[in-house]
């Protein structure tokens, strides 16, 4: 069994008109791949805008009552949920095609249709010491449980809204930890941080990972700037989502938005792959048509 990282030393780069396939081609070498002036300025400025205000009142930290949960979150972390409903422009990434074309590419014909975990706004203030490094698959312990053989249970979408440096807490990767063949259990004591190289990136970048990848927070060492990520992680539409979107939204903002935007939001039925009749529906019918969508 080798656990062995893949020697580079900074993670590799597309630009936002890629190929499809040259994307998932680095993610399924790496684990991980930049994309390139994923937002434009405009929508970089707008999110960031519209996201001052909330971000401003929020807390620091964690109120989860595990001390291991409070401490993957960070003492000096903030994390603002909810974010279709507080930021418009948010809303607009929600139809975004690369994100659809690699999500469907993903997706389609392992798992059927998808949606999202979560929208997540992540600021990591100075102060905050390196997350421990983990997998995201932790969310679902049966995948875990299938290690590197599994489906492709989640994959990250982190988009920069301020730089990403080493020094600020750029997102710290493992690239080629997706290929392990290890126990993916107990998956708060895998790796070494001496493995790991962090995801520099400019504000508009973004970082695709995949959930089989040892990655973690890194520590913000500076004296005053502040990490901003905006994280939209895709998982098979089959699996319970961290946020429960259609009790947040309401039903005038989710009838602003395209059909695949509400149903990556949770707004549409879901299709498993394999000729299921579908899930999340009302009378075995279209929760769409249940909903006046």
């Amino acid at each position: 069994m080798s656990l062995t990282p893949i020697n580079v030393k900074k993670i590799p780069a597309v630009s936002r008109d890629a190929e499809t396939a040259e994307i998932l081609s680095k993610l399924e070498q790496f684990g991980c791949v930049v994309i390139k002036d994923y937002l434009t300025q405009s929508r970089l400025e707008n999110i960031n805008a519209e996201l001052d205000g909330p971000l401003a009142t929020l807390y620091e930290g964690s109120k989860h009552y595990s001390e291991v949960v409070q401490d993957f979150h960070g003492s000096k972390t903030k994390r603002l949920t909810n974010l279709a409903t507080l930021c418009p422009t948010y809303r607009e990434l929600l139809d975004d095609d690369v994100m659809h074309r690699v999500g469907d590419a993903l997706y389609s014909e392992e798992s059927g249709t998808w949606w999202l975990t979560t929208g997540q706004l992540i600021e990591i203030g100075p102060g905050n010491k390196a997350q421990p490094l983990h997998r995201d698959l932790g969310n679902w312990p049966v995948f875990l449980e299938m290690g590197k053989r599994g489906p492709t249970a989640i994959t990250n979408l982190m988009i920069a809204l301020t730089p990403f440096t080493e020094e600020n807490g750029a997102t710290r990767i493992i690239p080629g930890s997706n290929h392990w063949d290890e126990d993916y259990r107990d998956q708060f004591h895998k790796g070494d941080p001496a493995m790991t190289i962090p995801a520099e990136m400019s504000a508009g970048d973004a970082l695709l990972f995949s959930g089989k990848v040892l990655h973690g927070g890194g520590a913000n060492v500076t004296a005053n700037e502040r990490r901003r990520g905006l994280t939209m992680p895709m998982q098979p539409g089959y699996l319970t989502p961290e946020e429960a979107y259609p009790f947040l939204i309401s039903m005038a903002i989710a009838k602003t938005l395209s059909p695949r935007a509400q149903r990556i939001i949770g707004f549409r039925s879901v299709y498993p792959a394999g000729g299921s009749p579908g899930l999340w529906q009302n009378n075995y019918e279209e929760l769409a048509n249940h909903l006046g969508l």
